[in-house]
Formats: C-alpha cells, structure tokens, sequence
C-alpha cells in the first residue's frame, strides 16, 4: 500500500505521515529530506541555490548518508532547498528515488507513507490513499516559529511568517510540480484540528482500504 502525504510547510503533513507509518508498519520517507539534502550540498560547495547546474549536480550525487546530516533542518537549508525544489532537473533528477521507495520499501514493510508538496500528484499518482494537509499560514508559523524556539534558534515570528508566505507562492506558483491537493486527495485542514484527531481520522481512512 502506498499512502501519499502532501502539502505546505508548518501544516502538520511529516507528523502525521509518521504517526501512520509507525501504527501500521509502513516505511517512511519525509521527500523533502532529499530536497534539503540537495541544497546541503549547494551551499556546502559554496554554490549558489539558484544555479541551475549545481542543483542538479548535487541531486543527481545523493547518497543516502546525505539524508541523516543534522544540518538539513536549518533554516537557511529549508529555505535553499525552496528554491532547488522549483527546478525541473532537480525534480527529475529525485523522482526515481521517491518512486522506486514507495514501489519497494526497505525492509520488506507491507508499505509506505510518502509525504512533500507532489507526492499524490506527481511521484505516486496511483496512490491507494492520498492525503492534502493544510493550515492558516499564520498558524503555520506559530507552530514553525515555536519549534524553531524549543530547538534554541533565536527567531522573529514576523520574519518566520514571512519567510512561510514566500515559500508558499514559490511552491504553489512553480511550473514543475506545483503545491495543490490531488482531485482523490482527502483533505484535513489542521487549523483548528490537533494532531491526534488528525490522525485518527487518516488511520481510519487508511484501515479502510487494507
């Protein structure tokens, strides 16, 4: 079974896509690793992330030690690898990973549990359940402005929702594999809902379909 996670930054989506691999012993994949990965490996290299050629010269070298470098969450990565993420090259380049995870999941798991902004769209269109996870981008903030400050990172939360509101019209405004839900996509607006009633109602989506 292959369950498809998506939507915008700070919506609650990689909880949720974890709390669902977990119950039902799914492999799991956070997609946007390898984006952040790429563009790691960018300014790791000095490049700039809007050079188109490094971009796709970092993707296509990923290694699956790239994925566990604890430098992935900064946010200057997080915001680098927005930028990566609106190349055609790239996206190519980190489709075959994606679909190749969700054809095969490691260790022999019954399935896997996708999440990122295409993944019902774009890398697993055939989907068995397709998720879109979304939120108030002022929400959205609070919560990334919030993690960011339990993490020991000096942020401004005016900064943080800025940064969301870019990231967002970047996402959805890309020609290659814009940020929207699927037409099958189950929608859960995480505004006024927690993470446990989130995925309660997921799981029982899910457990429908086994």
């Amino acid at each position: 079974m292959i369950v498809a996670v998506d939507g915008p930054v700070a919506a609650g989506k990689g909880t949720l896509a974890r709390r669902l691999a977990a119950h039902f012993g799914f492999a799991y994949l956070d997609t946007g690793s390898l984006y952040r990965a790429t563009a790691r490996k960018v300014l790791r290299a000095g490049s700039d992330p809007h050079d188109v050629e490094a971009a796709v010269a970092a993707a296509r070298s990923l290694t699956p030690e790239d994925l566990t470098d604890p430098a992935l969450r900064d946010e200057a990565v997080g915001e680098a690898s927005s930028v990566v993420a609106v190349v055609a090259e790239v996206r190519e380049a980190l489709l075959g990973y994606q679909r190749r995870f969700a054809a095969e999941p490691p260790e022999n798991a019954p399935g896997a549990v996708l999440d990122g902004r295409d993944i019902g769209t774009v890398v697993c269109p055939d989907a068995d359940v397709k998720f879109f996870v979304s939120a108030d981008v002022e929400v959205r903030a609070r919560r990334r402005f919030e993690e960011l400050r339990d993490r020991g990172v000096s942020a401004d939360y005016e900064a943080v929702l800025a940064d969301l509101r870019r990231r967002d019209e970047r996402d959805k405004g890309r020609a290659a594999a814009p940020l929207k839900p699927a037409s099958d996509a189950h929608l859960l607006d995480s505004t006024n809902l927690d993470i446990e009633a989130a995925f309660r109602a997921a799981k029982d989506i899910v457990a429908s379909r086994l």
